[in-house]
């Protein structure tokens, strides 16, 4: 499958307009001509079809969450049910209360069922911060339980040498990321923005998704497993080692060797589902829900969602209309521009007002980050108004008393409909991270099932309910100067 492979290199830089993607790909020998079962009305999208690979389903398969409480609910139940096999992959794993409580269903789950495998993927820098952390508060279970409970953290290899020994904690975060939300049970997964600890878990607003479907649970099991890898495995004396699988270490020997290893194992395992998929979504004729799971690895060299993504957002219709969320407003440049000059949809976009935002506060620098972001809203929203794209792209802010809000995906609505036939929904938030430095995924859902647009419909007025319209906000809230000149510097590291 040349051209998936294709995709997952540089592709976007050999590619000079939006157009030229899909022109390469109508080229190809085996182009899926399944324009989503026949459903009227989805056939601008079926390019989706030859550039990950799909799983055909049914909408009653798939729940939506709304509440933190309800997610944290669903984490424990799904928990203290599972039979065969629990995946968890996240940013990091919080020490509270709700945290302890949840790692005692999971002692409790392998006490009571001995075929039960548990097997979490963390990021090294976040889940080893502070004396007390995510790797301390699993150890337990991987002494008590050996062979049942896996701990893998991934390391960024751009955290080496005189960097890796110097760098502070927290500082050493803003190199790259462990980024993906991928909590599996069985043969359900729940995709979502939302990591492991106390405020996810009470009052900071996220999405979330429960898909019932034993070849995605698989798909998902075996990515996260592939990502562990080229991660450390923590062993029983609280040690970090290489995966038995691994070649390299990601902050020793040649870093090229480690992002051509971890690199080469992740595009062999997309390239293999895409073609398995493409034989099995032509069998399920009766579905009327699709889903194409997205990887970004852009520290590894993988760009797969980022395209995607600029391709959905360049190929909008005429009398289409877009919500697009992000906690944190810093989409790339090429996101921007897309929007702003090749993009023909109405487009709403939705960000946490300065207040809602989880820096809000911080000390250090990291209490002006909320300014940074609103910074980057001001510039592309003068960029809109000098384009006199105004009419067509609008902004609203979250803000919910005592609440923080790391909501963020996509919502495309066809023309003339009042409810998504399409969503985005993951860890990434858009923005320079989320394309350049972390491990991110996400799924594109594609549905003609009514009630499953409903329900999408349900989740896009629940969180604008919270929200007002904010562009005079925007240019005219006062930003510190000095803000502007780490904008300039920094905009990719956050």
């Amino acid at each position: 499958m040349w051209h998936l492979r294709r995709l997952f290199t540089h592709f976007a830089e050999e590619l000079s307009t939006p157009t030229d993607l899909i022109g390469c790909l109508q080229q190809t020998p085996q182009i899926i001509q399944n324009s989503f079962g026949g459903s009227i009305g989805l056939e601008s999208l079926s390019w989706l079809h030859n550039v990950s690979p799909c799983f055909p389903l049914r909408g009653d398969q798939i729940q939506i969450i709304h509440e933190p409480q309800h997610f944290y609910e669903t984490l424990v139940q799904r928990s203290a049910t599972a039979r065969e096999r629990i995946v968890l992959a996240s940013l990091y794993l919080g020490t509270g209360h709700l945290e302890n409580t949840f790692v005692q269903t999971l002692r409790s789950s392998l006490q009571q069922q001995s075929s039960l495998r548990v097997n979490v993927l963390l990021d090294f820098t976040r889940g080893t911060r502070g004396d007390v952390n995510s790797k301390t508060l699993l150890l337990p279970l991987v002494r008590e339980f050996g062979g049942q409970m896996r701990l893998s953290l991934y390391h960024t290899p751009d955290l080496r040498g005189m960097t890796k020994r110097l760098a502070p904690p927290r500082w050493n975060e803003l190199l790259g990321l462990q980024h993906m939300k991928v909590y599996l049970f069985d043969d359900a997964v729940l995709i979502s923005g939302a990591n492991l600890s106390n405020d996810y878990f009470t009052n900071r607003q996220d999405r979330y998704i429960l898909i019932e479907d034993k070849q995605i649970a698989d798909f998902y099991a075996q990515l996260v497993a592939r990502v562990q890898e080229f991660s450390l495995a923590v062993n029983q004396n609280a040690q970090e080692e290489l995966h038995r699988y691994g070649k390299i270490l990601p902050y020793e020997g040649a870093k090229e060797e480690f992002i051509e290893h971890a690199k080469q194992r992740i595009t062999d395992f997309m390239h293999e589902t895409f073609e398995q998929q493409q034989r099995v979504a032509e069998k399920h004729k009766d579905a009327d829900t699709w889903i194409f799971p997205l990887v970004e690895m852009g520290q590894i060299g993988i760009h797969h969602d980022s395209l995607v993504t600029k391709q959905l957002l360049s190929t909008s219709i005429e009398g289409s209309r877009m919500k697009l969320a992000t906690g944190y407003f810093n989409l790339t440049r090429e996101y921007m521009d897309t929007l702003a000059k090749n993009c023909l949809a109405q487009c709403s976009i939705l960000m946490a007002h300065p207040n809602a935002n989880g820096f809000q506060g911080a000390s250090g620098p990291a209490g002006s980050i909320p300014a940074a972001y609103t910074l980057i809203a001001k510039k592309f929203y003068e960029d809109v108004l000098q384009l006199k794209q105004d009419h067509r792209i609008n902004f609203f802010e979250y803000e919910k008393h005592g609440w923080t809000y790391h909501a963020k995906g996509l919502w495309y609505y066809l023309p003339g409909t009042s409810s998504p036939a399409l969503t985005l929904i993951g860890s990434s938030n858009f923005g320079e991270r989320s394309v350049n430095r972390d491990l991110e995924t996400q799924v594109c859902l594609v549905t003609s099932n009514d009630g499953l647009s409903n329900r999408l419909q349900g989740e896009v007025d629940r969180l604008f309910s919270s929200s007002s319209t904010a562009e005079k906000e925007i240019l005219s809230r006062p930003v510190p100067r000095w803000v502007h000149a780490v904008v300039t510097v920094f905009r990719n590291f956050f």
